[in-house]
This record gives C-alpha cells, structure tokens and sequence, in this order.
C-alpha cells in the first residue's frame, strides 16, 4: 500500500472523524484522499428532513456515488428524478447537472464516496467559512471555480417548490 500512496488501515467508528455544517446538509470527513492515495474519499452526509443539499451543480472532474445509509434520498440527475432507500446506489457522473435531497420527513444520512478524491478539501473550506448560507457570494464563487464546480443558485426556488423542500436545512446533531 505504500507505494500506492496511501497510509495505514484503520477503522472509522460512528462517531469519528471531524463533522461540520455546510450550510444545508451535515458533513463528517471518514477518508481523505491523501490517505487513499488520490484514488477517491468518503465522507458521510447527514440530512434533516426535506433538506436540499444544493442548487443544481454538476462536477467538471470527479464521480460522485452516494450510498444511502437512512431515510429515502432524492436525486435529480439531468431529466432523471431517482428516489433511494437504505442499501441502494445512486451513481452521479461528472459533467452531470445534478443535485439530492431528503425525501422524506425524517432524517436521512448518505455515504458519498468521491473519485477521484480532492473535493473533499471543498467541503473542508465550506465548512470554515460558516456553510453556503454564510459564505461571500465572490468567495463562494471562487471556491467554486477552484474546485471545477458549477452551480446555478437560481435553481433553488424551483426546486424547493418542485419537491417540497428546504434550503437551507437543519444541522443534525
């Protein structure tokens, strides 16, 4: 494994790694990318009920798989409306318009693996500046450019309406 790059094996428990808001969904960082030598990283996502976790965004160089762990977890995925339940799959490819929710009315919790890794260091500098509801809209943007992201903010009432949702949601304790 070394000479892969990454580190140690390790077990991460329940309540390990470091938690923090992003302004509309939770976030708990379970493996970096450094530790896995690039290939991909793992974070969990804790959402409150009918939670929106964002605007209508699409990733320019990573895959997104996001295992649903609890609750019924939207996804919209261009035209594609997908709903998923505990042990089920939602693949999200890059260059796809794309954004999830909780589905239902009570707590959700999603594991998002992410390949390759480095956008996890996104959340990271999210979480500093206080979640997407606190951030600087110049900030905000520029981290966006950063990390080959793209949003459309616009798309948040539409959304909202459309599913029955919440933006920004509750951080989960």
């Amino acid at each position: 494994m070394e000479a892969m790059g990454a580190t140690k094996a390790k077990v991460v428990g329940p309540h390990d790694g470091m938690a923090g808001f992003l302004g509309s969904i939770g976030v708990r960082f379970m493996v970096d990318g450094q530790e896995a030598g690039q290939r991909f990283s793992m974070v969990e996502h804790p959402m409150s009920a009918r939670a929106l976790a964002a605007p209508l965004h699409r990733h320019l160089r990573e895959d997104e798989y996001s295992f649903v762990l609890e609750g019924q977890v939207g996804a919209l995925l261009g035209d594609e409306v997908l709903i998923g339940k505990p042990g089920d799959l939602i693949f999200k490819p890059r260059n796809q318009w794309h954004t999830f929710w909780n589905a239902s009315d009570e707590p959700a919790r999603i594991l998002e693996i992410i390949s390759p890794a480095g956008f996890e260091e996104f959340f990271h500098e999210l979480v500093s500046l206080g979640g997407v509801t606190q951030a600087e809209p110049r900030t905000l943007s520029s981290l966006c450019e950063r990390y080959s992201l793209e949003m459309k903010p616009e798309t948040v009432p539409v959304l909202l309406e459309r599913f029955g949702l919440r933006f920004p949601g509750e951080p989960l304790g």
